[in-house]
C-alpha cells in the first residue's frame, strides 16, 4: 500500500546559497528580500542567533556584522534552478510527484522489500543531498496532511535524522501536541475561531464533530478533519493548475521621476509576465497596469493609480501587450512624483488551445514562433539576452541586490570557476 510523503527542502535559500561556497557549511547564513529590505531565509545556525523572520535588514545590519552572518540578496534565478533539479530528481526516484511548491513536494512512496519506510526515506534524503547539495527532510503519513505533520517533526527532531514516518507512531499522541493552528490549511485566524471553542490541538480537530466543522469551516474544514483520521481527501496533482492571473511588480532600488524610465521598467516586468504565462499555454484577455510612490514619503504626498486595458483579442505577446500599456502609462504619469513601483497583472487567461480568432482583427501569424525563439535564447542563454529596446539596457531603476551571489547554474557568463594546478603547484 502506497503512503504520502513530503519531500520539504531545508532553509532552501539558504541551502542554495551554500552549495558553490562550502566555506559557508557550519556559518550563519540570511537571505534578504527585494531591495534588501527584510530577512526572508535563515540557517539553522542564524535561527539559532534568534533572527526572526521578516526583520527588517537595517535593524540587524551591525549585530549581523558582529556575528560573522554571511548576508545574500535574493537570487531567485538560482533558488528556481536548483528548485528544478531536485524535483526533476524525485520524478526519477518516484512516478507520482506533485511540486507543491518551490522547496516542498509530494509523492506516493511504497516500502521496498526488505527495506522499512523510514529506511527507503533516508536512502532518497541521502539521493537528493549527493546528486543536488540540497538537504531535506521527509515526512510520511497515510494522508498529505499527516504527511505535512510527519514533516514538521522529521525537521524539528534532530534524533529524527530528517526522516518520519508517521505510519508507525502513535498518531493520537503526536497530534496532541500539535497545535492546531500549524494544521496544513488551518493558519492563525481559522485557529483563533477553533480555539474559541476550546480546539487547540489537531487532536481536538480530528475528534471535532462533522455537522459543525461542515458548518463553521465548510466543506475545506472537514476535509482537514478526515485527513487528520487517516482518510485520503487530497490525492496528488500530477498537473499543476494554471495560474487565473500572473503579475510582476517590484519595488524601485530608488526613486523614480522621469516617464522614460517607469517606461523601461513596465517593459521588463510586462517581458517577465508575458514569459510565465507562454509558459502555461496560455494568453490574456486584459491586463491591469499599476503605479504608485511611496505611501509612507516624507513629502505628505502619495498617489495610486491603475488602468485596465482590454485586448481586442486573447495574445501572449510581449510584443502586443507592451504595445498597449506604455500609451497607458504615459496616461497616469503625473510629473514631479517621486515613484516607488510600476507592475503589470495579467488576467483574463485562456489556453492557447482555446483560442477564438476575432472575425475583424487580422491576427499577426509571426508572433507565436518570434515569441517561441525569444524564449528559447533566453532559457539557454540567460534572461534578457534578448529583449524588446523598450526595456532598456542600463536599468538603473532596478531593486537593490547589493550582496547577489552570481547565477552559477544560468547564466554562462557566471559559472564557477575552477583553477587546477600543476605538480609544482602552479597554474
Amino acid at each position: 500500500m502506497s503512503m504520502f510523503a513530503l519531500v520539504d527542502c531545508n532553509n532552501f535559500y539558504a541551502s542554495c546559497e551554500r552549495l558553490f561556497k562550502p566555506r559557508l557549511m557550519g556559518r550563519p547564513v540570511v537571505v534578504l528580500s527585494n531591495n534588501d529590505g527584510c530577512i526572508i531565509a535563515r540557517s539553522n545556525e542564524a535561527k539559532g542567533l534568534g533572527i526572526a523572520m521578516g526583520a527588517p535588514y537595517f535593524k540587524y545590519e551591525k549585530f549581523l556584522q558582529s556575528q560573522g552572518v554571511a548576508v545574500f540578496s535574493s537570487n531567485y534565478a538560482l533558488y528556481g534552478d536548483i528548485s528544478s533539479r531536485v524535483m526533476a530528481l524525485l520524478k526519477q526516484l518516484e512516478p507520482e510527484v506533485e511540486v507543491y511548491s518551490i522547496d516542498e513536494a509530494f509523492l506516493h512512496v511504497t516500502a521496498i522489500a526488505g527495506m522499512t519506510l523510514t529506511e527507503y526515506g533516508g536512502q532518497m534524503k541521502e539521493t537528493v543531498r549527493r546528486w543536488t547539495g540540497i538537504p531535506v527532510s521527509i515526512g510520511i503519513g497515510s494522508t498529505k496532511t499527516l504527511a505535512k505533520v510527519a514533516g514538521r517533526f522529521a525537521k524539528k527532531d534532530e534524533a529524527l535524522q530528517g526522516v518520519f514516518d508517521l505510519t508507525g507512531a502513535d498518531v493520537d499522541a503526536i497530534l496532541g501536541a500539535f497545535a492546531v493552528d500549524e494544521v496544513w490549511g488551518i493558519g492563525c485566524r481559522l485557529g483563533e475561531r477553533l480555539a474559541r471553542r476550546g480546539i487547540t490541538t489537531a487532536l481536538a480537530l480530528k475528534n471535532c464533530d462533522d455537522d459543525w466543522l461542515r458548518k463553521n469551516l465548510s466543506i475545506t474544514g472537514l476535509r482537514t478533519a478526515m485527513e487528520l483520521r487517516g482518510i485520503p481527501c487530497l490525492e496528488l496533482e500530477d498537473c499543476p493548475v494554471s495560474k487565473k492571473s500572473i503579475a510582476s511588480s517590484k519595488s524601485f532600488g530608488r526613486p523614480v521621476e522621469l516617464l522614460a524610465e517607469l517606461k523601461e521598467a513596465l517593459a521588463t516586468y510586462i517581458e517577465q509576465a508575458a514569459v510565465k504565462l507562454r509558459a502555461q499555454h496560455a494568453m490574456a484577455n486584459s491586463l491591469e497596469i499599476a503605479l504608485t510612490t511611496n505611501r509612507f514619503s516624507r513629502t505628505g504626498t502619495h498617489y495610486s493609480g491603475r488602468k485596465v486595458i482590454t485586448l481586442a483579442e486573447p495574445t501572449a505577446s510581449s510584443s502586443v501587450l507592451i504595445q498597449h500599456a506604455l500609451p497607458a502609462l504615459a496616461g497616469l504619469y503625473k510629473p514631479g512624483l517621486r515613484y516607488q513601483k510600476v507592475g503589470v497583472v495579467l488576467f483574463g487567461l485562456v489556453p492557447e488551445s482555446y483560442y477564438q480568432p476575432n472575425l475583424f482583427f487580422r491576427r499577426d501569424g509571426r508572433s507565436k514562433p518570434l515569441m517561441a525563439a525569444l524564449d528559447r535564447i533566453n532559457s539557454k542563454w540567460g534572461r534578457c539576452t534578448i529583449q524588446h529596446g523598450a526595456a532598456g539596457l542600463t536599468k538603473p531603476w532596478q531593486n537593490r541586490q547589493l550582496k547577489k551571489s552570481p547565477a552559477f547554474t544560468t547564466s554562462w557568463q557566471e559559472l564557477p570557476v575552477v583553477k587546477a594546478s600543476g605538480p609544482s603547484g602552479r597554474g
